[in-house]
């Protein structure tokens, strides 16, 4: 069972000396399922609500790649990865080289626009080392990162003559980006 809700008091258990939290949930039809566990042991996470990100941002983005990369005979991953590797959005890694093959499966497993490349080769003794830039897909991206990848497709869609919504239909898209739990 989910819920969302507040935390109306936090205090001391007398009686055991434990914390005790009073909750206030919004869907009050909980109450009958609540009465039917109410003395079994529970397994409890309490965490900040986040509503769903809307995914406007990134779905505008990618239809301007697509229509920019039409243009110009592009492959629209390698101009998506050209433009995030741009933006330098990455987590390095220093991953053992017999690793590497695993390593990268597991990355881009997590969707299309998860990428990972080979920057450098280190050494450990005798042990051989890749350092692999692990980039990251966009809807993962924050506001402030978001806004950059379109600003920047944004003006390049404008100078070759492509339609692009206005400054302020973009920036309500950007808004509502960060106001919906972005990272």
């Amino acid at each position: 069972m989910n819920s969302v809700g507040t935390i109306q008091d936090i205090s001391i258990d007398y009686k055991t000396n434990k914390p005790k939290i009073t909750l206030l949930l919004e869907q009050r039809e909980l109450i009958s399922s609540l009465e039917e566990i109410k003395e079994d042991k529970l397994s409890i996470e309490i965490k900040k609500y986040r509503k769903k990100r809307s995914l406007d941002a990134n779905k505008y983005f990618w239809k301007l790649l697509q229509e920019i990369c039409e243009l110009q005979e592009i492959d629209t991953i390698e101009e998506y990865k050209n433009r995030v590797k741009e933006l330098g959005i990455f987590r390095q890694f220093k991953i053992m080289t017999e690793d590497v093959k695993t390593f990268k499966k597991v990355w881009t497993d997590r969707g299309i626009a998860w990428f990972c490349e080979i920057a450098d080769t280190d050494y450990i003794g005798n042990t051989e080392f890749k350092i692999i830039n692990a980039y990251y897909g966009s809807s993962s991206f924050n506001s402030k990162q978001m806004s950059r990848l379109i600003d920047n497709l944004v003006q390049d869609c404008q100078a070759v003559g492509i339609e692009t919504k206005t400054p302020n239909e973009i920036k309500a898209l950007l808004e509502s980006w960060g106001k919906n739990g972005s990272k």
